[in-house]
């Protein structure tokens, strides 16, 4: 699912649609182009296959990337990362084989209501799944058990590269940092802040989220490494600690 440099262009993308705030436009294009200077694009998401995206989105749920990678590579080895598989398995011996990855009862569960969902109203096809357009298809994920929010969208940009906007503590923190984001501190407005105010690209989206989940893990942790961080001059909260470090 590796993309090239050069789809990193989102004209050919962008829909006539108007920008809400072009104060904040402005703004998230610089943070996207500081970050993306700095890291370089992400090849998000890692994985082989659509199928493998979505397991791997419910699995990472309050769990490190590297467990669900051990977890997803039983999965394979047992020859069930697939629908069909995963309808089969039991689920005491689905949760031995996805352990690694914590909370591995829930997650079976989860694993076994999405593989039963697109069984029974898709026969198992994806494709037919993702034709619908991202609201209805949002609507559908999220009435599947285990599914949030995070979770749908995740799908949604990842597996069936359609454009919507990820949230998740990352993001947040580092919007946070930045003096940046809405007001309300709700998923659906900093969703709305990101999708209002950038152009509507799934190759963007993409990308912008895996960059601020890379920049969280490199540098905006909770307690975070401000010294070696490249939005260091866009963000108030980075200058003040470094200032106090003297």
């Amino acid at each position: 699912m590796a993309r090239s440099q050069k789809t990193l262009n989102h004209k050919a993308q962008r829909p006539e649609r108007s920008i809400h705030n072009f104060a904040t436009a402005r703004r998230l294009r610089e943070v996207y182009d500081s970050l993306l200077a700095c890291y370089d694009p992400q090849h998000w998401w890692p994985a082989e296959e659509p199928f493998e995206v979505i397991v791997g989105a419910i699995l990472t749920q309050a769990a490190a990337w590297i467990n669900v990678e051990r977890a997803i590579a039983n999965l394979k080895r047992a020859g069930i990362l697939n629908p069909a598989g995963l309808q089969e398995v039991s689920v005491a011996d689905l949760a031995r084989l996805i352990y690694p990855c914590g909370y591995y009862n829930s997650k079976a569960v989860k694993l076994k209501a999405f593989a039963e969902h697109l069984g029974e109203r898709y026969a198992g096809s994806l494709e037919q799944l993702f034709s619908m357009e991202v609201k209805s298809l949002r609507r559908e994920l999220l009435s599947i058990h285990g599914i949030g929010e995070e979770t749908a969208d995740s799908i949604i940009l990842y597996a069936a590269r359609k454009p919507t906007f990820v949230i998740d503590a990352y993001a947040r923190r580092i919007m946070r940092r930045l003096g940046m984001g809405p007001h309300e501190n709700s998923y659906a407005a900093f969703q709305a802040y990101f999708m209002d105010n950038l152009p509507l690209s799934e190759l963007l989206f993409n990308e912008y989220h895996a960059l601020l989940v890379r920049h969280s893990k490199s540098a905006c942790r909770r307690r975070p490494f401000c010294t070696r961080c490249c939005l260091l001059q866009q963000c108030p909260f980075g200058r003040e600690s470094v200032s106090e470090l003297g």
